[in-house]
């Protein structure tokens, strides 16, 4: 009798066929580099050396939030009803809370029903506004100076950017009249971001009339960030866009809670605008997410309730933070103008350098960590961000070692100080 031997055949491996390689969609990769992504390694490679930092990069708050803001917060979440999924559209405590600020602040009435929708954070909302009414075929108006969602949200669904420029000489604010005919055609978007990261410029209401009016004639809606609101020094009130007679017709409104209230991990914010508005940013947002834990609306609603006695040693402690690091900056030369809202100091580059290239230099002579202007689009390339994230004695010694480094405004041009 004959007999065949059969073998179990075994399990494919990775050798036995091509396994094709996935790569991201062209929408991300022709995406300008994230220099906060660079500027993460740079410090990395710097701390694996033995460097010891002083780090003003980042805008994250160093204080905590303010206690009765967590006692709401806490005595909320001890309430079972609140573990399940949040309102889609926010609490309506939440909601009341936010218009009722409307109506104090700035005398702009807000339907809470209709016109106010909670998010978590002003950035996620500002995408998901963008998603809403940008697409392949229109154009996005963003300052040449931006907060990076504010010119990135666009290209990740496809759309065009035309880039307005913003001039020192004329206070960090866009001239509407530069702008194409052919480009207002086909746009759809323009975001605000007044008072405005990472200048720290304060628009006047003026400037939110004549935007206002402009995306009206051309069927533009108009993003305002209005994350600063409150973070105003020297007697600058910031306006809102919608202080502007026939505003609800046209804006979107985004205000946070992240530097205000020292609430950034908490990712909460809201939009106000017309209900036709908002139903278009609900509806993006019901598509992608559930919302902000109520708990968390609990305290937001509370903050806002008692913005008037909350804020007040957060602004002081800001200008103090600003005042103390200005004057330092000033005794190496630099003469900028303080700049009147925001936790952020912004400064010009010594004529000669590129903005990642003195942020390179401070790292590696001084071990101090600023953002390069240019993170914030091609018009920051000769600026540079400090966060005012330590109190004055902090700053001083970056200061102090800035000093010992030789490195002043008036005499980057000497070799010696290129040479890393």
């Amino acid at each position: 009798m004959s007999s065949t031997t059969s073998r179990r055949s075994s399990p494919a491996t990775e050798s036995d066929h091509v396994v094709a390689r996935l790569v991201p969609s062209r929408r991300l990769t022709d995406l300008p580099t994230y220099v906060f992504a660079w500027l993460d390694e740079l410090k990395a490679e710097a701390l694996a050396g033995g460097a010891d930092l002083i780090d003003l990069g980042m805008g994250n708050p160093d204080q905590p939030t303010p206690k009765p803001i967590v006692d709401a917060i806490a005595a909320a979440y001890a309430d079972p009803r609140t573990h399940g999924y949040p309102p889609f559209r926010g609490t309506k405590q939440f909601r009341q809370a936010a218009a009722a600020f409307m109506k104090r602040r700035f005398d702009v009435s807000i339907d809470p029903e209709y016109e106010v929708v909670c998010l978590s954070g002003a950035k996620e909302g500002i995408a998901h506004a963008t998603m809403a009414f940008a697409d392949e075929s229109t154009v996005t108006l963003v300052p040449d100076i931006y907060y990076p969602v504010h010119g990135r949200a666009t290209g990740l669904i496809g759309g065009e950017t035309y880039l307005m420029h913003l001039a020192p000489e004329r206070g960090f604010l866009p001239d509407f009249n530069t702008i194409p005919a052919d480009v207002l055609r086909r746009a759809r978007v323009m975001v605000l971001n007044y008072p405005h990261n990472p200048t720290g410029a304060v628009a006047p209401l003026e400037m939110f009339e004549e935007a206002v009016a402009l995306c009206r004639r051309h069927g533009i809606l108009l993003i305002s960030d209005l994350a600063y609101s409150e973070l105003t020094f020297d007697d600058r009130v910031a306006p809102s866009a919608l202080e502007v007679p026939g505003a609800k017709d046209v804006v979107l409104e985004f205000h946070s809670f992240s530097k205000t209230f020292n609430m950034a991990g908490s990712r909460i914010a809201f939009a106000v605008g017309g209900r036709d508005l908002i139903d278009a940013l609900h509806g993006v947002r019901t598509n992608m997410g559930y919302g902000t834990p109520a708990p968390i609306q609990a305290g937001a609603a509370y903050a806002l309730d008692h913005i008037e006695q909350l804020e007040g040693p957060i602004v002081a402690r800001y200008r103090e933070r600003r005042d103390a690091l200005l004057a330092g900056f000033r005794s190496l030369g630099w003469t900028a103008e303080p700049p009147h809202a925001t936790m952020f100091v912004w400064l010009p580059i010594p004529r000669g350098y590129g903005a990642q290239e003195w942020t390179r230099l401070l790292i590696d002579r001084a071990g101090v960590v600023v953002t390069p202007g240019n993170a914030f689009g091609p018009g920051g390339e000769h600026f540079f961000r400090l966060s005012l994230i330590g109190d004055a004695p902090l700053l001083n010694q970056a200061i102090e070692r800035l000093r010992d480094a030789g490195i002043r405004y008036d005499n980057m041009g000497d070799a010696s100080l290129r040479r890393a």
